[in-house]
């Protein structure tokens, strides 16, 4: 039997019908399934194995630049153990040479002793075998579990190239409210949440730390009595923490005189423990000549006041924020967000009244909170590359939606019919199918080569919205084809059959060139989405061409002639019983006439 005959038994007979039918609706659900039960797993963009990353360390915000130093060599000493490290670069109390990723994550601004950047080099991603997102995924608990413990507040984060756009992190929770104590206290309760996710790292809430310090404030009274000057105190409290120009040297080389600059070294400068006890003990070793020759301690004439800092006030659109930032380690921000916001909202609705936004003016994930206590009002906000993503999948999905419907109309004014235009459209859209387990297929692979996921990115939903002028064009030729030789007298079922077999050739040489055509794009690892969607995609489309949209136009009678003056009904088709092909359509020739009833 051939391929036409078998079309023809499929389309005449009922049975046959509802299996076809059932059949795709059934791949239909299970594949659109496969989504919400997280068997195939959706992401922005996939990991990209790099030449380079980078490594943030933020120490607690009154450390040392020796502090800092120490956990950046604490760092280091792991990092030369790996012999796919070329070489790397560090940076004290300053960020990195800007890179892709530093745009937006703000190494030009890093000017303080508690930050510092290390840019590791690889060796060519081309002839490494472990990518560098998965060396970033093994070594980032050890760098963390050795490096962070040194100093209390330590923060060591790995930064890698953005394969797509930059952000600031992958997750962003941005806290805004009027009470700056009650932010603090606020992201706290976010850090932790973020923090027990599973497969959220590198959590960090960008603030400074508060911290006591001292405030030294010369006595005049008491300077005035031990006969001394306070000019005499000031400079030497000067020399004693931070420095003091003694007196200048001219040149014939510069204009401006140059400052000759004199402190204490950086042993003696230093505290030991940082406490006020250190403090008044350093003080009363320094020692001023008063005007009848004694020798008067410094602590004698100084005050000493324990305040707290003040730290850095961040401000975004008028309004204090505090960020929490979060990246993910090999796993999407879609799934680790959700379970996030819940275990969040658990831990908030202790201390306040929670309002979930819904509304168009909001992101549909804000939070607005009102302390149950005081009244008090902050509000919630999700940022970064999981908004990102959010915000492309729901702009993919309107261009998708807004393409169906644009075809529809296109179709409803060519064909004059709701019925063909919706064949047409639900040919379109089937591809789907493919698109889907196309991805499940090549996620079991990549797990079984690699040992990595490979996601549904927005690079596929690219490669599907592609695929629906391919799989519109088919339906196209089945229809209008078929039109035509139901108007040269060929009953309906037979002419649905003729024209699936004569087109069969031209719709999977189609098929083939875009499979062909997009091998390559498959194995990148951006593009390789667009790839599996265009591959698998192309291979539904033409399944369900050849198979499903002919039972589609069987079922109608918008493709008999709107006219009447050929009748469409089973067996009743035919002008004349000896017609054969060659009369109707030279161009369908099968060497035989055509069966007649």
């Amino acid at each position: 039997m051939d391929f036409e005959d078998r079309i023809y038994n499929i389309v005449s007979s009922k049975k046959k019908q509802r299996k076809v039918g059932f059949i795709v609706l059934g791949f239909l659900i299970f594949a659109v399934a496969m989504i919400p039960t997280k068997i195939v797993l959706a992401k922005m963009l996939p990991g990209k194995s790099a030449n380079t990353f980078s490594i943030y360390v933020d120490t607690a915000t009154n450390s040392t630049m020796n502090q800092t130093k120490e956990v950046v060599e604490c760092v280091a000493n792991i990092m030369r153990g790996e012999k796919e490290i070329k070489n790397m670069e560090m940076f004290l109390g300053q960020g990195a040479p800007l890179d892709y990723a530093g745009l937006v994550k703000g190494s030009a601004f890093k000017a303080l002793k508690n930050q510092a950047e290390i840019v590791i080099n690889l060796t060519d991603k081309h002839h490494r075998e472990e990518p560098s997102f998965m060396m970033v995924h093994r070594l980032r608990p050890i760098v963390q579990k050795s490096c962070e413990n040194l100093y209390k507040g330590t923060t060591v984060r790995f930064v890698e190239m953005p394969s797509g756009p930059p952000t600031f992190a992958t997750i962003v929770v941005n806290l805004y409210g009027k009470n700056s104590l009650l932010l603090r206290q606020t992201s706290k309760i976010v850090k932790e949440s973020l923090a027990e996710t599973e497969g959220l790292v590198d959590i960090d809430v960008m603030q400074d730390d508060v911290y006591e310090k001292y405030e030294i404030i010369p006595n005049v009274e008491k300077i005035i009595s031990s006969s001394l000057s306070v000019e005499q105190v000031s400079n030497i409290l000067y020399l004693a923490f931070k420095g003091n120009v003694v007196a200048t040297k001219n040149s014939v080389l510069q204009q401006d005189q140059i400052p000759i600059y004199v402190s204490l070294d950086k042993e003696t400068r230093t505290l030991e423990h940082g406490n006020k006890e250190d403090l008044e003990l350093k003080l009363s070793r320094l020692k001023l000549l008063n005007k009848q020759g004694i020798m008067v301690p410094v602590k004698e004439v100084i005050d000493i006041h324990p305040i707290v800092a003040n730290p850095t006030i961040f401000k975004k659109n008028m309004r204090n924020m505090v960020s929490v930032t979060a990246e993910c380690d090999l796993v999407s921000q879609v799934y680790p967000l959700m379970d996030a916001r819940e275990l969040m909202i658990t831990k908030l609705e202790k201390d306040f009244d929670v309002e979930r936004l819904t509304g168009a003016s909001t992101y549909m994930f804000d939070l607005a909170l009102v302390h149950k206590v005081t009244g008090e009002k902050v509000l919630v906000r999700w940022d970064g590359e999981m908004k990102v993503s959010l915000d492309t999948f729901r702009d993919l999905g309107g261009a998708f939606i807004a393409a169906l419907v644009l075809m529809f109309l296109l179709m409803v004014v060519y064909y004059k019919s709701f019925a063909l235009s919706g064949i047409v459209l639900v040919g379109s859209f089937l591809s789907i199918i493919g698109v889907i387990i196309g991805h499940y297929i090549t996620d079991l692979i990549a797990l079984w080569l690699t040992g990595v996921h490979f996601y549904l990115t927005a690079t596929s939903l690219i490669g599907f919205i592609s695929l629906m002028g391919i799989s519109a064009r088919s339906s196209l030729l089945l229809i209008d084809f078929t039109k035509s030789l139901i108007e040269s007298g060929i009953e309906k079922n037979r002419a649905i059959a003729i024209s699936t077999a004569t087109r069969a050739k031209p719709i999977l040489l189609t098929a083939v060139a875009i499979i062909l055509g997009s091998l390559l794009l498959a194995t990148d690892p951006i593009f390789g989405g667009l790839g599996i969607a265009l591959i698998f995609g192309s291979i539904a489309s033409t399944l369900v061409s050849l198979f499903y949209i002919p039972v589609l136009m069987a079922k109608t009678e918008a493709i008999c002639p709107a006219n009447g003056a050929v009748k469409c009904e089973e067996g009743e088709g035919i002008n004349e019983a000896h017609m054969d092909v060659d009369a109707i359509a030279p161009e369908v020739h099968h060497g035989n006439p055509i069966p007649v009833d």
